[in-house]
């Protein structure tokens, strides 16, 4: 853990990194081009790399070493926006395109490397803890990144902007460079090795990779239904965060940024003090995770709460619902992570691939479909329709585990089976 705390803190950089660009990018690409559809494609393109690089991703940190891979992600960020800082100011539009594409595909990738290490690095007993304290520097990344973006720009520019931005991805790197961290099983590596010498994979192992996913998917159904509540746990995402704005202009239209940084601030704080109870309660010991259970009721809290902040009622009671919403969004993030990565090493990589494509899936549907709305139904209703979606599935992922754990007590001894992915039910 004493390594894996610094990785915290060079993983938290890069995040910083990550929010002070989506914020400062977008407003860069609209004073470059004057055209706020150039800002819509920007982010449109941002979010479809981000889509297609999760089954990307997952074939490349199952198949190549994971450090050098968020190492060369990092990198490769910083290298983007030095470009973007000396290139002509002709071609700078161009390329801010060309650096949406990038900055999609590497924080992408590095997400997913690092979430299939995790328990290579820490252990699996760890791997709870671990979690906790990556989603605690995140958060507090975000609060950092979205609060100082506007002041580094209006006090010192773009280019000190973007200058800091690739400074954090480089210290991110350094930091990982330095850390003398496993992200592959031995094992594997033996396995692998074993392969080679044999001269590679006979048709059947090259088959099963080819369809991993689908397969590991049939293998376990209660994670298939996970990673669909998690789709639509994207989607309400999408909702409340158009609506966001809408909302807070509607409270107050003569400060319309009050009440949504209000409620980020809470969402945050709830955010990191739920991560920090998931972390204490994990312990030395080192307990396997909240659970499949935990984390439906955790989503469908968290739907709850979104709704209850945009029902109108007065200002305590909303700031109070984004609480609880950052608290069970917590949960929920550990809870999955954590379940996930109770996969084999082997599995890991695009089991987190195909969570992450699906994940950024519902989040641009739902930004899509909550701009529509919004033209013609409130933001209450908006939110409540979509949010309300999710606690739908997860009344169904509950009926699943349900007849899941029925079924296995019933099932004879000498005919129940461990899905390959791990335990399920829990």
């Amino acid at each position: 853990m004493r390594h894996f705390r610094l990785l915290v803190v060079g993983n938290g950089f890069s995040a910083y990194g990550s929010y002070l660009n989506m914020v400062a990018l977008n407003v860069f690409i609209y004073e470059v081009t004057d055209s706020a559809l150039a800002a819509g494609i920007f982010m449109a393109v941002r979010l479809m790399t981000s889509v297609v690089s999760g089954f990307v991703s997952g074939r490349l940190v199952s198949a190549y070493d994971r450090k050098r891979l968020m190492v060369g992600a990092d990198l490769t960020q910083c290298a983007a926006m030095v470009a973007l800082l000396i290139a002509p100011d002709t071609s700078r539009a161009g390329l801010l395109y060309l650096l949406a594409v990038v900055t999609g595909f590497c924080s992408t990738l590095s997400g997913v490397a690092l979430r299939t290490s995790v328990p290579e690095i820490v252990g699996s007993d760890l791997r709870m803890r671990a979690n906790s304290q990556l989603a605690t520097g995140r958060s507090l990344a975000m609060i950092a990144g979205f609060a100082s973006a506007g002041v580094v720009v209006a006090q010192w520019g773009y280019v000190a902007a973007i200058s800091l931005d690739a400074v954090t991805f480089a210290v991110s790197a350094c930091v990982l460079l330095s850390l003398p961290i496993r992200t592959r099983a031995q094992k594997e590596k033996k396995e692998k090795g074993e392969r080679e010498e044999r001269g590679g994979d006979g048709p059947m192992s090259q088959r099963a990779r080819k369809t991993g996913s689908l397969m590991l998917l049939r293998a376990a159904p209660v994670l298939a239904v996970m990673l669909v509540v998690r789709a639509a746990d994207g989607l309400g995402s999408s909702s409340h965060n158009v609506a966001l704005p809408v909302y807070s202009s509607i409270l107050d239209p003569s400060h319309p940024a009050t009440f949504v940084s209000q409620f980020w601030a809470t969402w945050a704080i709830g955010n990191i003090v739920m991560q920090q109870v998931c972390s204490r309660w994990a312990g030395r010991e080192g307990r396997q995770g909240p659970g499949e259970r935990a984390f439906a009721i955790g989503a469908c809290v968290m739907s709850a709460a979104f709704i209850v902040v945009f029902a109108g009622l007065p200002t305590g009671v909303a700031v109070a619902a984004a609480l609880v919403a950052g608290m069970a969004d917590g949960l929920t993030e550990t809870a999955y992570v954590t379940r996930l990565q109770a996969a084999p090493d082997e599995q890991r990589g695009r089991l987190f691939g195909l969570s992450a494509s699906v994940e950024n899936t519902g989040f641009g549907l739902g930004m899509l479909v909550s701009g529509v709305l919004l033209d013609r139904f409130t933001p209450f209703q908006v939110v409540g329709l979509l949010h309300g979606l999710a606690i739908v599935l997860c009344v169904g992922l509950f009926v699943v585990l349900v007849r899941h754990t029925r079924r296995s007590r019933s099932a004879p001894p000498g005919e129940q089976s461990v899905p390959t992915v791990g335990s399920e039910a829990r």
